[in-house]
């Protein structure tokens, strides 16, 4: 079975066949060939970790999608996100090292900044990891109907000691769109700013895929008809 892969993980993968290789020929020569056994099942699990599903974004307008594959650890309201300039809701995404590492926009949109800060490599789980964790802040002016900035903010964990992000200011993401991960274990956070309609519909614990596991909707309000006039046959 073929296993589709990011093109950020061929380094890793590379060094990962080389040692089940090396590892099977050494297992081999000591006489306890069934031990090579061990270097497929690292190799599988990198590849794994790498493997670039492919996914299709729902359609509908006003969604704001999953960025990451995991499982929701916060649905937080933040009094205020200095890039929003007010109060937004922040969603926690943890991954572990079973999920696939891709992300994706949240919503269809220009890439207005992105920002790599230093910091701290605490549990990508903790508290406090979103304020002092070594972090790449994607910010995006989504289309309409939704309201922004809408914020990604790629955090790496314990493990997780490498940020990619494939784009820069200017560039436009469809909803769903990959454009960067983050490697071996991490979290991802989208940040949405508070505005009319705004509507969570995701909670802790839930698991999700990016790219089609949608976090929350800006619902329209209905526009007001014209009130219809009774028949009246055969007046004039």
């Amino acid at each position: 079975m073929k296993i589709p892969v990011a093109p950020e993980g061929k380094r890793e993968i590379g060094i990962a066949v080389a040692g089940a290789v090396g590892w099977g020929v050494l297992c081999w020569l000591i006489g306890w060939p069934i031990l090579g056994i061990l270097g497929a099942v690292a190799l599988t699990a990198v590849l794994l970790f790498f493997r670039d599903p492919v996914r299709r974004a729902p359609t509908e307008p006003g969604l704001i999608l999953a960025a990451a594959d995991g499982r929701v650890t916060h649905v937080h309201r933040i009094e205020t996100e200095p890039l929003i300039g007010g109060p937004a809701m922040r969603v926690s995404i943890f991954l572990s090292v079973a999920n696939a590492h891709i992300n994706r926009a949240p919503c269809a949109g220009r890439v207005v900044s992105t920002k790599l800060r230093e910091g701290l490599y605490l549990d990508a789980r903790d508290e406090y990891c979103a304020d002092k964790n070594c972090c790449n802040t994607v910010t995006i002016a989504p289309d309409r109907p939704i309201g922004g900035p809408i914020i990604v903010r790629q955090l790496v964990g314990k493990i997780a000691r490498r940020i990619v992000c494939n784009v820069g200011p200017g560039d436009t993401l469809a909803a769903g769109e990959k454009f960067g991960m983050i490697k071996f274990g991490s979290r991802t956070d989208v940040i949405i700013p508070e505005q009319p309609g705004l509507e969570i519909v995701v909670e802790v614990g839930q698991k999700l895929k990016a790219g089609t596991s949608v976090l929350a909707r800006i619902s329209q309000p209905r526009e007001k008809s014209e009130p219809i006039e009774p028949a009246m046959a055969g007046v004039e």
